[in-house]
């Protein structure tokens, strides 16, 4: 789970995560404020979950999740596990790992949980599911990582040390990579999870309140890179 403040919907997401049982978690703190580490720091004594500060390992600036993916395909390479990422603004189920895991088979390369807001209806970036129907259904839309299965198999095939260091996010290019090297996407319908959407990078909602401010950020800025 890559953690950029926002310590509210963060530290709802982590108690999530540890209720999902006997789970090896990883916390990547990507240069918080002081405030937001310290907190974090004690809430992994507290919980037993694995801190990684990034400040502490390199002087890149945030976002850092092209190091975050890398380390976190190593850990579970090393494993013979499978990888699941989850994002801060997401609340998963104490059975959300378990309904991930068994929609794994012989070709499958990842399965992403449909996300949803409050009133439990689908909401961003899976929009386009809304006219899906059944439990699980292979897609070619690209996937987002707000709660994502990567099978072994993938992780296997696929170096994440190839990926464009000139990008910030890698949701769409990962997904497509899977599909490329011939494996399956699936997005499981019956199992939503709680989404409130750019909770840590709250500037990123101006692309639905004000496009035009979003996209003159994203060009002056070289903002949001994908």
């Amino acid at each position: 789970m890559p953690v950029k403040d926002s310590m509210s919907t963060a530290r709802e997401a982590i108690e999530a995560v540890m209720r999902c049982g006997d789970v090896d978690f990883t916390v990547y703190n990507d240069f918080s404020s002081p405030d937001t580490t310290a907190e974090l720091e004690l809430l992994s004594r507290n919980l037993g979950f694995r801190l990684v500060n990034w400040a502490d390992r390199t002087d890149h600036p945030s976002p850092n999740y092209r190091l975050t993916l890398q380390d976190a395909q190593r850990r579970a390479l090393a494993s013979g596990a499978h990888l699941v990422i989850v994002e801060s603004d997401v609340t998963v189920s104490p059975d959300t790992f378990l309904r991930l895991e068994a929609e794994v088979a012989e070709g499958v390369g990842m399965v992403a949980a449909v996300t949803v807001d409050e009133a439990g209806r689908v909401n961003f970036p899976y929009l386009y599911a809304r006219r899906l129907r059944g439990q699980a259904v292979d897609t070619r839309k690209r996937f987002s990582f707000c709660c994502t299965l990567l099978s072994n198999a993938f992780l296997s095939a696929y170096s994440f040390d190839l990926l464009d260091p000139e990008k910030q996010w890698f949701d769409v290019s990962i997904s497509h990579r899977s599909l490329e090297l011939g494996f399956r996407n699936r997005l499981l319908l019956n199992a939503p999870v709680l989404h409130r959407p750019h909770s840590s990078r709250p500037w990123k909602r101006l692309k639905y309140t004000n496009p035009l401010r979003y996209y003159w950020q994203k060009l002056t800025q070289h903002r949001d890179r994908i």
